[in-house]
């Protein structure tokens, strides 16, 4: 028997996942800064005391997405072994790819983000940052080349994804997944090998 509680559990989740998907789609319409709660609440379905309920403001929203996203592809690449993964990369690929599939409406209105770099660039960052010293760690590389390796590995991935979603998707997000890895991997391998 469900209980009371379990109910709203799960009508906080619903609503909650109704306000992202419709920011999401917001975001992938207009300007960050001109999104307002009104928007959201019309999008989601919900009145504005509703929202309320849950957020403060839009902002509320916007840093709970960015964590989210952090928290959970942070959580694949942190798992990362790169000595055994970079001989079959595909698998941390694969990985990331499955969060993808698990929200697709979400994760293509956010990946199809009308111009709002400044989210991208903060998920970016604190991806890296999250990740980078174990790469070091693992590696041995330096701060410098783990940092522009990374750049280049997690700029490359999303805006792949981003051109994916913005496309006419005739190839399935499993195969391009398996050729973003073979490119940021073997460029990465090529980096690691030069310092060996």
């Amino acid at each position: 028997m469900k209980t009371a509680a379990h109910n709203n559990d799960r009508r906080v989740v619903k609503t909650k996942k109704a306000i992202r998907l419709a920011f999401a789609k917001l975001l992938s319409e207009k300007d960050i800064n001109d999104i307002t709660v009104s928007d959201i609440a019309a999008l989601a379905d919900i009145n504005r005391k509703t929202f309320y309920n849950y957020y403060a403001g839009v902002y509320m929203v916007i840093d709970e997405i960015e964590n989210d996203i952090v928290d959970t592809f942070g959580a694949v690449l942190g798992e990362i072994n790169y000595k055994d993964e970079l001989k079959d990369p595909y698998s941390i690929f694969e990985k990331l790819t499955s969060i993808i599939n698990t929200d697709m409406d979400f994760y293509g209105h956010f990946f199809t983000m009308n111009g709002n770099t400044n989210m991208l660039n903060k998920i970016v960052n604190l991806l890296k940052e999250k990740t980078k010293a174990e790469m070091i760690a693992q590696t041995q590389t330096g701060e410098i080349i783990a940092e522009t390796a990374l750049t280049y590995m997690l700029y490359g991935m999303f805006a792949v994804f981003q051109t994916w979603f913005n496309s006419d998707r005739k190839q399935s997000i499993e195969e391009l997944s398996e050729l973003i890895s073979k490119m940021c991997f073997s460029g990465l391998n090529g980096v690691i090998n030069m310092q060996s």
